[in-house]
C-alpha cells in the first residue's frame, strides 16, 4: 500500500482544520473517533458510499485531524487529539460540544415534527 500523507504538527492550519470539520459526515466521523477511539474505516460512515468515505477520510487526514495506519487490508483511524490540542488548545473539544448540541437540537426538531404530523 502507498504511504499516506500526514502533516507535521506545526503544519496543521486552522483553516484546514475548520474546513475538514465543516462537513457533517466528517464531523460525525470525528465525533465517533472521539467517543470510541481507534476504528477501521468500514465501521464509520454507515450509509455513505465507499468512494465518498475515502474522500472524507483523505480530507481529515490531510488536514491533520486524523491519523490512519494500515493493518492488513484495513485502515485504522484515530484522532490526532494531542497534536490538535497542542496547536489549538480547547478547539477540538469546543467543536465536538457544538456538534453534539446541534445533533440534539436536530433530533428534538425531528421528534417535534413527528408529533405534529401525528396530531393531524
Amino acid at each position: 500500500m502507498k504511504a499516506l500523507y500526514h502533516p507535521e504538527r506545526e503544519a496543521i492550519s486552522l483553516s484546514s482544520f475548520l474546513y475538514a470539520l465543516s462537513d457533517p459526515i466528517r464531523l460525525d466521523i470525528v465525533q465517533m473517533l472521539a467517543q470510541a477511539g481507534e476504528r477501521p474505516c468500514g465501521t464509520l460512515g454507515g450509509h455513505v458510499p465507499k468512494p465518498n468515505m475515502s474522500y472524507h477520510f483523505k480530507v481529515l487526514r490531510e488536514a491533520g485531524v486524523i491519523h490512519q495506519r494500515c493493518e492488513g487490508t484495513q485502515r485504522i483511524n484515530c484522532l490526532r487529539r494531542e497534536d490538535l490540542d497542542a496547536r489549538f488548545p480547547g478547539l477540538l473539544d469546543a467543536v465536538l460540544r457544538a456538534g453534539i448540541a446541534s445533533a440534539v437540537r436536530d433530533q428534538m426538531h425531528t421528534q417535534q415534527g413527528e408529533t405534529s404530523l401525528a396530531q393531524i
